[in-house]
């Protein structure tokens, strides 16, 4: 074993570490009570894996404060630790256009909206995404946000970039979520029609001169395009 892949070894098998983990959380998180509030009732959910982790909600806050961002775009709500963290990021006059499909899971977001004193900021369309998406083109939104979080159903990811990418300023910043699908992208036998449509869009978004991006390792991938 040489030299560099000695090193990217012990880099796998430190990252991968609880005890990393475990530091990381700690120092790198300053969750706010509310959040780990709805983090913990969400633990409870037979779905609770499709909240993101505390990193990542960090993550958020830190980056829309670098971009001064004041309008955002979140596709895919479930019980809204990341519209709750987004919304807490903006400014007093800042506003979330957050979309999902389900009544029950955003009761819960919708709740903890209220107690984090942001559900003046956010606006919930509940409704097939892609139709919200193609309404605020039509409503003349194109190109007036500055930040795009998504995270709903996987084979529609595509449709969900291109729209995205339109409805962002040159500038913004599109966030996607699962781009690594537990690790299943690098299956070639599989035929699952997440895993296809994310593995497609990782090589699309590699490809496209219309933004600058970077797939992120952390959680279960992330990744950051700025359009361009």
């Amino acid at each position: 074993m040489d030299l560099t892949t000695m090193n990217l070894e012990q880099s796998k098998t430190c990252a991968s570490s609880g005890v990393i983990g475990d530091y990381v959380r700690e120092l790198a998180v300053n969750e706010p009570a509310v959040l780990r509030r709805l983090r913990e009732e969400t633990a409870s959910h037979p779905q609770s894996q499709m909240q993101i982790t505390p990193v990542q909600g960090q993550f958020f806050r830190v980056l829309l404060g670098a971009i001064h961002a004041k309008k955002t775009l979140e596709v895919g709500v479930f019980t809204g630790y990341s519209s709750t963290a987004t919304a807490m990021a903006l400014p007093e006059d800042g506003r979330l256009v957050a979309c999902d499909m389900s009544e029950e899971f955003t009761s819960i977001a919708r709740r903890y909206w209220r107690e984090a004193g942001v559900e003046r900021k956010i606006e919930l369309r509940l409704g097939p995404a892609l139709e919200t998406l193609k309404a605020l083109i039509a409503e003349g939104a194109a190109g007036t946000f500055d930040f795009a979080f998504i995270d709903a159903e996987k084979s529609e990811y595509g449709s969900y970039y291109e729209l995205a990418l339109e409805l962002i300023r040159p500038g913004g910043l599109i966030a996607l979520d699962n781009m690594l699908w537990h690790g299943r992208v690098l299956d070639a036998q599989s035929h699952d029609p997440g895993v296809l449509a994310i593995r497609a869009l990782n090589q699309k978004i590699h490809g496209d001169s219309r933004v600058e991006a970077v797939l992120l390792p952390f959680a279960d991938g992330l990744t950051l395009a700025r359009k361009i």
